[in-house]
């Protein structure tokens, strides 16, 4: 135990050269990520970050299993949720968990000099750090991975909103412009914002415009329908418009009608037609 207390005051005592030798040693060149930042702020956050895990780490030395594994796993879900990590290749953060495993080979082998430690207590220690930072990377990278999904799925989110803006055009008018490839994810999310959002704005009667999607499946199709029918209920009337014929050929092979839907080659003409009828 003398030994382990000895060790982890070594480590504590030499946080700071570790630090300033890994930083220094740092792979600069690569492109992306935080490591390449020049930002002195930025820069002297990543140091502290590197510091930080060296102070916890050492307490694998004295710390009950429990107390240590709650230190680290503070500091993992710290540094996977920071933006600049999620920015960073995480291959380039792996490499500095290996590089980092041996600065604590070099540690522990200059503490063992020092101090007439044996061998066997000397590659104990080794094998204890490279089974926690072992443990330490797998525990990083699926953190890391969840926080990555949670971010692309917010964006994911925000571009299908932005995707499918209800227009207004007058005060009970408004226009839905759908451009693009639209599939069965995207389809859903057309349908709850625009229902939404006709009914926050007091849509009575609404535009889809399809002229700017080339293709289009049947589950899609369905989803358009479903939506038509949706807006029925909240009392919107719909217009379509800028069909092509590949949709018109879907939805009749589907067997969904378009009876009761006021359809228009193009927009202009549907505009025209409306303004028309209100006259």
């Amino acid at each position: 135990m003398h030994n382990n207390q000895g060790v982890y005051q070594y480590f504590i005592d030499n946080a700071d050269r570790l630090t300033e030798e890994w930083y220094n040693n740092l792979t600069k060149a690569d492109p992306n990520g935080i490591y390449a930042s020049t930002d002195p702020y930025t820069i002297e956050i990543i140091k502290k970050q590197n510091n930080d895990f060296h102070s916890r780490l050492a307490g694998l030395f004295v710390k009950d299993k429990k107390e240590f594994l709650k230190d680290i796993k503070e500091w993992i879900n710290e540094i996977a949720s920071d933006q600049g990590h999620l920015d960073t290749p995480i291959h380039y953060i792996i490499r500095e968990f290996i590089r980092t495993r041996e600065q604590y080979f070099q540690l522990i082998e200059e503490y063992a000099i020092q101090h007439n430690v044996g061998q066997e207590r000397v590659i104990d220690w080794s094998h204890s750090v490279v089974k926690v930072l072992d443990k330490i990377i797998l525990r990083y990278t699926e953190e890391h991975h969840n926080y990555s999904n949670r971010q692309l799925e917010a964006q994911q989110e925000m571009i299908n909103e932005l995707s499918s803006p209800v227009i207004s055009l007058s005060k009970t008018r408004a226009l839905l412009p759908l451009v693009g490839d639209i599939d069965t994810a995207r389809a859903a999310a057309i349908l709850e914002n625009t229902i939404k959002q006709c009914a926050e704005k007091k849509v009575s009667e609404l535009f889809i415009d399809l002229s700017g999607v080339v293709i289009i499946d049947t589950m899609v199709a369905h989803q358009i329908f479903q939506l038509i029918n949706g807006l029925s209920l909240i009392g919107v009337k719909t217009t379509l418009s800028g069909i092509r014929p590949e949709i018109a050929t879907t939805a009749i092979q589907l067997g969904l009608s378009f009876a009761d839907i006021s359809i228009a080659s193009t927009l202009s003409k549907a505009l025209e037609q409306d303004d028309k009828f209100q006259k």
